[in-house]
């Protein structure tokens, strides 16, 4: 029998089962490797105390501090009628501030006699409020003696490592397991190249996991986060890379315009020149599409800045080819106004085979899930002839019917909604693999799309064409001062008099069961919070009987059904609605020149690239365009700052910035479904942009001159582990 590697030992056999048990379920943490790549969050030094002063309500912390007070008290209460309630009541400090520790009943008697006045100790739990302080119920504890050989020894050196813990776990248990396996670093395999890692300096896997456990300066610290970032960023940039290499390997069919065929007639027509961005982006693009493997393009652009257009002359140029393009949409509403502003620009150009059509014609069809069964017949009969140069469309596309003539080229709008899967079952229509396209509103800043879309080749629109209008944004501090919301519906019925329409946006449809469970959950200190969200029928109704009367007002959200949205989205594009309240469905994609405003609800309760997202709905005309950001959060408040960040500037890739800062980056890499796990421990994306773009180099130049990485076991161990099965196929899906 083989004997299983020290790293892949299950922790049931070292720790224990019930020990086990906890990390599987509460860290996902399931072997002693798993268990040894379980970095410290931070650490404590022995002389220095934790600042009390800034503890996170509702989080769990764990602190080093001096008990400086002890006071048993008894008291009656139902259980202890007569007087025999105990109560311990402990108070510790730390310098910056005090906290107090409470234990009741039979839990008192350990700590009373421990936690005795000058005594040091860690203490871990839940910091909730009571009679308006801080405090611990309950604490775990562990004592710091300096004494004894064994806690000198655990507590080794003068630095105490903090790990991410749970209620069921605290960081001193994971310390102690973590010293019972850190025998086993010894034998990690390191995925680094030896001239790779000589070259830049780094230390060895065995060490780097040694000093991030146990550190005795802040220097092996850094030279051990120095080194596992590498580790990070390169073995995520080598999976990128071998897809890159494999995709690269596969045949597809060069797509060229013809010289004076379906693309030569639309640029003719246009009202309007194209910007230098557009054409520097779609140059990219034809000579991608002219070669015979497929593309793998993703277009990035600001809100507003045309990407739709430069899609739409790639589709042209692959119908000119004599291929298919087919585009896929999020949403049916957003599918459907694909398909009209498409038809719009075309004009009799997308009249193939009908009256009215002109010599290059092609036909445009939609397909979506709530079409009626005839004319989802014949879009189908459309694609399968040929007939139909292009296709727009939702899921619907991807389902098993739908058969293609010739596909050419796939145009996903939005990627992020998008599993890996389904791209990859719409180009499994291809006779070959079609070239493809990514477009994506939400401006990614460069390391991200190094992360996330590592596999796909950039273009970036900056440029705003000519024509559209500033958007001015202001926050209004709705409880702070009431009269700046009164003055903000007066501004909307300004802009209507003035000819215009305007959007007002609400997190919540408000046809829902309010949950009384989840509305009790909140703290109750927090008024803003405890409220839940502002509500689309609601708002709709208070402002058409309240401050915006005798306005033309209709509610648009996602549940209503397909043909409603359509029709609300018509009526509102043709300027017979004044005022339209919705939820996100507004988000993307929909084009209306005519509005001019937008008032946000809770503003505070969206992203800031959903804001961003938001507000590019207005200002698309010549009249400039009005963003106001409603909240009742105080002003300190930290969703204040990222309200007040978004009202500053317009720039969709600054924003994105400070949008990834405030989450962690788990957050975008798992939003992009890349199929790669989205766990970076060490690694930041935005701080570390020097490691991602060398590592990128570094793994591109070792994949091509050793694309199965024989000469690396190390590194091939370390990929296994990055992309497992079922995350294998996600990427070469991908």
């Amino acid at each position: 029998m083989d004997l299983v590697p020290a790293l892949e030992e299950p922790l049931k056999k070292v720790l224990g089962p019930p020990t086990a048990k906890v990390m599987a379920e509460h860290l996902g943490l399931h072997t002693v490797g798993d268990l040894l790549h379980h970095y410290p969050r931070r650490y404590e030094e022995r002389g220095q105390l934790t600042h009390l002063a800034d503890l996170p309500m509702d989080e769990h912390v764990t602190v080093v501090a001096q008990v400086a007070d002890a006071r048993l008290h008894t008291f009656a209460s139902s259980k202890a009628p007569r007087g025999k309630g105990q109560r311990l009541e402990v108070t510790i400090t730390d310098g910056s501030g005090r906290l107090q520790l409470v234990f009741f009943g039979n839990g008192v008697h350990k700590p009373h006699k421990e936690l005795l006045p000058g005594t040091r100790a860690m203490f871990s739990g839940k910091v909730s409020l009571f009679n308006r302080r801080l405090q611990l119920a309950h604490p775990a504890y562990e004592l710091l003696r300096s004494d004894t050989d064994e806690t000198v020894e655990t507590w080794a050196g003068a630095l105490i490592p903090i790990y991410p813990a749970t209620a069921k776990l605290e960081s001193w248990k994971i310390g102690k397991a973590i010293q019972t396996v850190l025998p086993s670093a010894q034998e990690a395999v390191d995925p680094l190249p030896d001239s790779l890692r000589q070259g830049r300096g780094l230390v060895s896997l065995p060490e780097a996991l040694l000093k991030i456990h146990r550190p005795h300066t802040k220097a092996d610290i850094e030279d051990a986060r120095a080194r596992l970032k590498w580790d990070e960023a390169f073995v995520l940039q080598v999976a990128l890379a071998r897809r890159r290499h494999a995709d690269a390997q596969l045949p597809a069919v060069p797509r060229k315009p013809a010289p004076d065929g379906l693309l030569s007639a639309f640029d003719d027509r246009l009202p309007f020149t194209l910007t230098e961005g557009q054409l520097k982006v779609s140059k990219e693009i034809f000579d991608d599409l002219a070669t015979n493997h497929p593309m793998h393009r993703l277009l990035q652009g600001e809100v507003g800045s045309g990407k739709t257009m430069v899609a739409l002359r790639a589709m042209l140029a692959v119908v000119d080819a004599g291929g298919q393009a087919a585009m896929l949409a999020p949403t049916e509403v957003l599918a459907q106004q694909h398909h009209r502003s498409v038809v719009e620009m075309m004009g009799n150009l997308a009249e193939g085979g009908m009256l009215g059509g002109v010599e290059d014609a092609t036909k445009v069809v939609l397909l979506t899930g709530s079409m009626g069964a005839a004319g989802r017949r014949q879009a189908l009969l459309d694609l399968v002839t040929g007939e139909a140069g292009i296709v727009i469309g939702t899921h619907a596309l991807i389902e098993d019917k739908v058969q293609f003539h010739d596909l050419g080229l796939v145009v996903v709008d939005e990627q992020h909604r998008f599993g890996v899967e389904q791209r990859d079952a719409l180009r499994g229509k291809g006779k070959q693999p079609p070239h493809l396209l990514v477009m994506t509103a939400t401006p990614i800043p460069r390391t991200v799309a190094m992360t996330v879309f590592g596999d796909l080749e950039t273009s970036v629109l900056d440029q705003l064409p000519a024509g559209r209008s500033p958007i001015a944004s202001h926050v209004v501090p709705a409880a702070d001062k009431p009269h700046f919301l009164a003055r903000a519906w007066d501004r909307v019925r300004e802009e209507v008099e003035g000819g215009h329409q305007a959007y007002v946006v609400c997190p919540r449809i408000g046809d829902e069961e309010d949950d009384p469970k989840k509305a009790r959950k909140k703290a109750p200190e927090d008024e803003a919070e405890k409220r839940p969200p502002l509500a689309v029928l609601e708002v709709a109704d208070q402002l058409a009987r309240g401050p915006l009367q005798g306005l033309r007002v209709e509610v648009l959200h996602g549940r209503m059904p397909p043909d409603d949205k359509d029709a609300v989205m018509r009526r509102f594009a043709a300027g017979d609605t004044d005022v339209l309240v919705a939820t996100t469905v507004i988000e993307v994609g929909v084009n209306v020149p005519n509005a001019t405003a937008m008032v946000i609800m809770d503003a505070d309760r969206f992203g800031v690239s959903q804001l961003h997202q938001l507000r590019g709905r207005v200002g698309r005309g010549s009249a400039p365009g009005l963003c106001l950001l409603v909240s009742e959060m105080p002003e300190a408040s930290p969703a204040r700052q990222r309200l007040n960040a978004v009202a500053a500037t317009l720039d969709g890739f600054e924003l994105s910035r400070i949008d990834l800062e405030q989450r962690r980056e788990g957050d975008v890499l798992g939003q992009a479904q890349s199929g790669v796990r989205s766990s970076l421990r060490v690694l930041a994306v935005i701080e570390d942009e020097e490691i991602i773009a060398e590592a990128r180099q570094e793994a591109a130049a070792i994949v091509a001159a050793d694309p199965e990485l024989t000469g690396l076991p190390g590194l091939r161990t370390a990929l296994d582990a990055l992309v497992d099965e079922e995350r294998e196929q996600y990427l070469e899906k991908g």
